[in-house]
């Protein structure tokens, strides 16, 4: 399915992103987003402590 998405097709997302949320909300929104990607990729890389059941 995204093997057929091109550059044109990113600039149209783009665009609509920035009509629905606006240019003055989007420094939040991508703050937001890379503060959870940060979050995501500590809980992965987080080695466990407890017990392994196997």
């Amino acid at each position: 399915m995204l093997q057929n998405l091109t550059g044109w097709h990113a600039l149209v997302i783009l665009a609509i992103v920035l009509l629905v949320f606006g240019s003055a909300k989007l420094p939040a929104l991508a703050k937001g987003v890379g503060q959870s990607v940060r979050i995501l990729k500590d809980e992965v890389h987080e080695p466990t402590t407890g017990p392994r059941d196997s």
